[in-house]
């Protein structure tokens, strides 16, 4: 029996077919080949069509099947992970009104900020456990705001998942985790929040059907099934934002389990089961994809906004034909500490981490005669183990305790850069395994639909590639000092 598992990112989508007796990927694929683009109308604006994203996942879908490594018949349930916080609106055909804002766009952050004081602090932080920021919630009050004519025409909100899952199934529904990372879920009551609806002015019934993350979100239409060669009526069984999928993915289930990523953001991602938040909502409480309100189960997330986009960045500026594999082993050809090369990798948007603040990318110290690409290539990535150190250590604010932290061997963690930065800069070991989104959603699917019987069966084959530890003489404490100096100060002038 196979899982089809659907992991809508940003740059591309990806898929894989994973075999439900093995766990293993038989076969995966990505679409598009080059990175999707962002449209950006205004500084701190981010957009994309809804529309794309469901051409590439056919796309993908149909490049995988054309591996003729599998019957494509043979798929018994769809799982689905997607970019967090986009907001993508549809009218009462199930035509989409306007391109999703997506999870890096600013626009709504005075918005956002005005809820938080409006609603109360203490309100906001103890039911929504968080502020209303810069999430979905907030980003549908701009729209009110600034498009009116759209918002009359909105039937149902959704997010980036339960739009895919619309389209394989024509019908429309979401998940507490979902709402949760909008900023529509009151977790004191286990319901959606009057304080947020009512001051936004929302009507409730544009949020569609709410169902669990394991649950059956529809089944396959016969047009989609034969144009994709797939059978009819399989279910859409699993629907989780990408960063709840790879914690999933890593058996990161229980209080107390961490997950990592490094792909175009980066997150730390650790299971907790009491209701905790952050004062300043620096980092985010949502509901894990096993949450129940009998057994809560929170994920806190720490995310990053520029992490491995700004190695794209990078790449790109300086014209260099080489592959990432090339630029790392370039990078680690360079001194601990880059010869005082330093770099800040916020040029993605307004950081959450940093009190939603638009900070910018930074290079500095640049000596003509000293540095080279390669030194910059390690600079990039060891000022973004920096910044998941300045983030780490607000969650330690926070009482969180990391003995280790699981990661897919993926992203900036192909790098061996990357990952010693990352380990000595934190101070604590990392686990790598080989998964990735895609697989995730596909395992989801599998406890979704019941193939498997709970977690302990859908991990049973799960095995650690590699075990990191700090070095014994760490010489990242100094080197993160004189990051973070760089950065208050950066702060200090904004």
């Amino acid at each position: 029996m196979l899982l089809l598992g659907i992991d809508i990112g940003t740059s591309s989508i990806k898929v894989s077919v994973v075999d439900a007796s093995t766990q293993q990927a038989v076969a995966s694929a990505q679409y598009p080949e080059t990175e999707s683009g962002i449209t950006s109308l205004q500084p701190g604006w981010a957009e994309q069509s809804p529309e794309m994203w469901w051409l590439h996942v056919k796309k993908a879908i149909l490049k995988v099947n054309a591996t003729k490594l599998y019957e494509p018949k043979n798929i018994a349930a769809i799982g689905i992970a997607y970019q967090m916080h986009g907001l993508v609106l549809v009218d009462k055909n199930q035509q989409v009104l306007r391109d999703s804002i997506i999870w890096c766009d600013s626009r709504a952050v005075k918005l956002g900020e005005e809820a938080f004081q409006k609603i109360g602090e203490e309100k906001c932080l103890s039911t929504l456990l968080n502020s209303p920021g810069n999430f979905t919630a907030s980003k549908l009050a701009w729209v009110k705001a600034h498009e009116p004519a759209v918002y009359e025409r909105i039937d149902k909100v959704l997010l980036p998942g339960d739009f895919i899952a619309m389209k394989f199934t024509g019908e429309t529904g979401t998940t507490i985790s979902a709402l949760s990372e909008g900023i529509f879920w009151d977790f004191s009551k286990n319901e959606l929040s009057g304080e947020v609806f009512n001051y936004f002015g929302f009507n409730r019934s544009i949020i569609p059907t709410i169902k669990n993350v394991f649950e059956t979100h529809g089944l396959l239409k016969s047009d989609i099934a034969s144009e994709l060669s797939l059978r009819a009526n399989i279910p859409v069984s699993y629907k989780a934002g990408d960063q709840q999928n790879n914690a999933l993915s890593l058996n990161v289930l229980e209080p107390g389990e961490i997950a990592a990523t490094a792909g175009t953001s980066g997150v730390i991602y650790s299971v907790s089961d009491v209701l905790a938040f952050d004062k300043y909502s620096r980092v985010n409480t949502f509901a894990h994809v096993n949450h129940t309100s009998l057994k809560k189960r929170l994920g806190i997330l720490l995310c990053i906004n520029g992490t491995g986009i700004m190695n794209s960045w990078i790449r790109n500026i300086t014209g260099t034909l080489l592959t990432y594999s090339q630029m790392n082993d370039a990078a680690s050809s360079v001194n601990i500490g880059s010869d005082g090369l330093l770099i800040l990798p916020f040029g993605n948007g307004a950081e959450r981490m940093l009190n939603n603040e638009t900070v910018q990318a930074h290079i500095q110290n640049i000596d003509f005669n000293k540095h080279t690409p390669a030194h910059i290539f390690r600079a990039v990535q060891e000022g973004i183990a920096f910044a998941f150190r300045y983030g780490l250590d607000i969650m330690r604010e926070n009482g969180l305790q990391p003995n280790v932290i699981r990661a897919g061997r993926a992203n900036l963690f192909l790098s061996d850069v990357f990952v010693q930065s990352f380990v000595n800069a934190t101070g604590v070991p990392v686990e790598l395994y080989d998964c990735n989104g895609s697989i995730g959603a596909a395992i989801g699917a599998g406890m979704g639909a019941t193939i498997f019987s709970d977690a302990r069966e859908a991990f049973v084959n799960r095995k650690r590639l590699q075990y990191i530890e700090p070095a014994k003489e760490n010489r990242y404490d100094a080197l993160f000092y004189n990051w973070e100096k760089l950065l208050h100060d950066k702060i200090s002038i904004l």
